[in-house]
């Protein structure tokens, strides 16, 4: 018995021992693959953010832009869009800084719409005021054949704030056929010591714009969010504003060169118009063809 044992257990270590010899063979004929170093920008893109170039992980659900800046050319002076993708308009937008427009010169010269200011809030006590020129520039306008939208610009610093906006500018459109977004613009006032958006953080700014945008919705107009490339990656939640339109500000750049898809895009602040005083902003609304 005892003879017996012992030869089980050195079959027993001779197993062991063959496989430790196999094993190291196996090590030295298929070493083992180096890890590879984790990517730390994996599911992030490179991206220009208006000051510099940034990793930024894109939010879900949100189409990317697909306009280059191959698909725009200037003709007759005039920025064109080259694509089959998109069918577009020309457009201006006006306040009381434009003073007396000549609506039907505008509409001679191929503009097909204009963004209308309604008002504005004051940057330091926060009241609330009629541009000077709305109603003259919205009879103008429509009577000339324009397509029109509006927008407001906004201090609102809380969401009671942006809805008294959305209210004020809703009782100045009745009779007026708007048939383009009814838009929030909210501005940092910069260089003013005593404005009241110096205080202004994102999560606020967020729920102002949905407050003003879903107030416009209930009313029966298209909600609108203007913004450059600063408030559209660090100011505004835009995973809150994909179901309205958003109207893209970057002049002088040749594209709207944001990440996401926009619907509008302010392309200038310097273009002559016919009827406008001075240098007019120009705009472009793209429609997704069929």
């Amino acid at each position: 018995m005892k003879t017996a044992v012992r030869y089980r257990v050195w079959l027993v270590v001779l197993v062991l021992a063959l496989a430790g010899v196999v094993a190291l063979i196996a090590r030295q004929v298929f070493p083992k693959k180096a890890e590879e170093p984790t990517d730390p920008h994996a599911g992030q893109v490179y991206l220009y953010d208006g000051f510099d170039w940034v990793w930024m992980t894109p939010l879900e659900g949100i189409p990317a832009a697909t306009l280059t800046r191959d698909d725009f050319v200037e003709i007759n002076g005039h920025l064109t869009y080259l694509g089959s993708k998109y069918t577009t308009l020309r457009g201006v937008d006006v306040s009381e800084h434009q003073h007396e427009v000549d609506w039907a010169q505008v509409k001679a010269a191929g503009i097909d719409f204009a963004m209308i200011r309604v008002g504005r809030r004051g940057w330091t006590e926060g009241g609330l005021f009629e541009d000077p020129w709305f109603k003259r520039n919205m009879d103008g306008a429509l009577e000339s054949g324009l397509k029109v939208g509006v927008y407001f610009f906004s201090q609102a610093m809380n969401v009671q704030e942006a809805m008294e906006e959305a209210r004020f500018v809703l009782d100045r459109l009745d009779g007026y056929d708007v048939t383009l977004p009814v838009v929030f613009d909210w501005e940092k006032v910069d260089g003013a010591e005593d404005a009241r958006t110096n205080t202004w953080n994102a999560a606020t700014l967020s729920d102002c714009a949905v407050a003003f945008c879903e107030t416009i919705r209930r009313a029966g107009y298209t909600p609108g969010l203007y913004f450059n490339r600063h408030l559209g990656y660090y100011g505004y939640d835009l995973s809150r504003m994909r179901d309205y339109e958003w109207w893209f500000a970057l002049p002088e750049m040749g594209y709207p060169s944001f990440y996401y898809e926009v619907d509008m895009w302010q392309y200038s602040f310097t273009e002559t118009v016919p009827g406008i005083t001075g240098q007019a902003d120009m705009n472009m609304i793209f429609y997704p063809t069929a």
